[in-house]
């Protein structure tokens, strides 16, 4: 048995709708504007996914390691296990993307342990193994007290048949929003904890599955793993989930979660768009100051890397321009010389950050924070 989707209230109904209405604008948006643009910013989207959703797990990555790690750097400062969670879990990432417009797709219990193999093969042992469901019980401790379950999951031999009836549910449309489909996809798979660990992203990553299915946004504008990460938001993640009870109980009303969803889905969207307009300003000011140097206009994006991700490595602009190595090293040279660029460290794991001469103006731009409202 899963849990029933609740019916939305009047309000709900008018969330949804702001969402929705949200997310056509940005589509309309990125698709008037240079893809080079868009580019960074999905580029930066799926890095802060990957990072917040494996810092809920506790594994502690800044976004731009992360960008910098997609982007095929090795010399950066993380440790050999926080460097293979992310790039286990970017893979499967790239993956679920890449799954947004397959014609005959469709869920099954076969595919959903190949996703699991791609985020936990490489912790795969005979007691926790990974692209199979668990052999055993699981829990998930009391944070204060590991000693306490806080959830116990439904006993191993019942995970076969409910993760089928999931894939049924899946691969069935019962004419609920999509976006409340993909909430409830989630809700369904941390429940049932199938595997002996990685369902928390495991059932996040299904999430924004579900929402890169839908098709009207990449998933990368749409995710919320980003919005879960936050502490404050992680804490009533885990408060939202541990008021369904400390057992598997399907036959109970998860209104609440479904509201927790769409204030996740509403404050991401204004979220993102809001990173889409002040990057729009800050390209805009660096157009400018290029212009004004007489350099060659590809620099803008390393200038625009400095600004909204606070540093750019040569590996990243050598790769978004589409450079030889001695061209993207010739043009960070120019702008040290100019004292628009500083670096830091050594050859190998050098970056570049602002230095003297680069516009304070951008920087302030790209330093404004955004305030979000509440839905609700």
């Amino acid at each position: 048995m899963l849990f029933p989707t609740p019916e939305l209230t009047a309000v709900d109904t008018r969330i949804l709708g702001d969402v929705d209405r949200m997310r056509e604008q940005l589509r309309h948006e990125l698709q008037a504007k240079p893809g080079k643009w868009a580019g960074g910013l999905r580029k930066f989207l799926t890095a802060d996914s990957v990072a917040a959703s494996n810092s809920i797990e506790g594994f502690k990555v800044s976004t731009v390691d992360v960008e910098d790690l997609i982007a095929g750097e090795r010399d950066v400062e993380v440790s050999e296990e926080n460097k293979a969670e992310t790039l286990a879990y970017e893979r499967m990432m790239t993956y679920i993307q890449s799954l947004h417009s397959t014609d005959d797709f469709a869920y099954s219990k076969g595919f959903l342990n190949a996703l699991h193999w791609m985020l936990q093969g490489h912790r795969h042992t005979e007691r926790r193994p990974a692209g199979q469901w668990r052999p055993g019980p699981v829990y998930v401790t009391d944070t204060r007290d590991p000693s306490i379950a806080a959830y116990t999951a439904p006993d191993a031999d019942q995970v076969p048949g409910l993760t089928a009836e999931l894939v049924d549910w899946l691969n069935t449309d019962d004419g609920a929003h999509p976006l409340v489909r993909a909430a409830m996809a989630h809700l369904h798979l941390v429940s049932i904890h199938p595997w002996a660990d990685g369902n928390g992203r495991m059932s996040r990553s299904l999430q924004t599955l579900m929402i890169a299915r839908e098709g009207v946004l990449a998933p990368e504008f749409s995710s919320i793993e980003a919005w879960l990460g936050r502490p404050g938001n992680t804490w009533e993640y885990y408060q939202v989930l541990g008021r369904r009870g400390s057992t598997y109980r399907p036959d109970q009303d998860v209104s609440e979660w479904i509201r927790f969803n769409l204030t996740a889905y509403h404050q991401q969207a204004q979220t993102v768009h809001a990173r889409w307009v002040r990057s729009g300003k800050v390209w805009a000011t660096l157009e400018e100051f290029v212009a004004g140097l007489r350099l060659d206009e590809r620099v803008i994006s390393a200038l625009h890397d400095v600004a909204m991700s606070g540093r750019v490595r040569r590996t990243r602009y050598e790769q978004s321009e589409g450079l030889s190595l001695q061209q993207a090293q010739r043009d960070l040279r120019d702008l040290v010389a100019l004292r628009v660029l500083e670096p830091v460290g050594k050859t190998r794991a050098r970056f570049y950050i602002a230095g003297p001469a680069y516009p304070e103006h951008t920087l302030e731009i790209a330093s404004t924070p955004t305030t979000l409202e509440s839905p609700y």
